[in-house]
């Protein structure tokens, strides 16, 4: 494979000029804690341009996540914490020292074996089952969907986990009846939370990815709603003013349209 010569230094210059004594104002009064928020709105918008296979601004958006990472090293570098060397050396050692299939030459193996071997591996470099657990390392900012699937991913590559789907779906059955049997808010609120973890085993096994799932869903129940809030628009009626059978109608509509651009 040939070795392209990268070069991430005029990145660094120009933010370490951002940041000096006549850089911006701006930048100057940011900390590690006041971008955050453009950090994951950043990553949100690289997500969307995946979604939608949108090759030309993935380059773009890939390239304003970049900056949030040196944005975030040349702070740290101000602080004295560490430069953008250190953090390039500690991701290669990782990847490295993560993949001994690879670069030690103990063998190929499966990815099962792989993602198990992942774990061992990181619970050492954490000084040891005594220092760390396998759920140790999870964020807890994780959107709820994907932290479950990722809990229950650990769990499965230590063997606690269904044998097959039948047990997941045999569990939400479960999970519905207790909720509707629970008689108050505290309950009905655990009930529902058994009930969403148990379809997210549900759809692991069924290779789904869970989060995606439910935003497409939202975004089809946001297009068949603006169908509605359409028209209303022609009828220059408010949306409120409709019966629930006149909106219903409307809703049908959305899906036959949906349905004739599939076919």
């Amino acid at each position: 494979m040939e070795n392209k010569p990268y070069d991430i230094m005029p990145l660094i210059t120009i933010m370490e000029q951002l940041l000096g004594p006549d850089g911006c104002p701006w930048d100057k009064e940011q900390t590690h804690h006041s971008l955050k928020r453009n950090l994951l709105e950043e990553t949100h918008e690289v997500i969307e341009t995946i979604d939608n296979e949108d090759f030309s601004h993935l380059k773009e958006e890939l390239g304003d996540l970049l900056l949030q990472i040196v944005f975030h090293t040349q702070l740290a570098e101000k602080e004295g914490h560490f430069d953008f060397n250190e953090v390039v050396t500690a991701i290669c050692d990782k990847l490295v020292r993560r993949h001994p299939h690879i670069f030690a030459q103990t063998g190929q193996t499966d990815s099962d074996t792989v993602l198990k071997n992942w774990e061992q591996i990181k619970l050492q470099e954490k000084g040891g089952p005594e220092k760390a657990t396998i759920m140790s390392d999870l964020p807890p900012t994780l959107p709820a969907l994907l932290q479950a699937e990722k809990v229950q991913e650990k769990a499965r590559r230590v063997g606690f986990d269904w044998t097959d789907v039948a047990g997941a779906w045999q569990k939400v059955a479960e999970e519905i009846e207790e909720l509707k049997q629970a008689q108050d808010s505290s309950a009905m609120t655990e009930e529902l939370g058994d009930v969403l973890f148990s379809l997210v085993n549900v759809s692991r096994f069924l290779h789904i990815d869970a989060e995606e799932a439910l935003k497409m869903t939202v975004k089809k129940f946001i297009k068949r709603f603006n169908h509605m809030e359409a028209k209303a628009m022609l009828d220059k009626k408010p949306l409120a003013s409709y019966t629930i059978e006149e909106l219903d109608e409307f809703w049908d509509e959305a899906k036959a349209e949906e349905k004739a651009a599939r076919d």
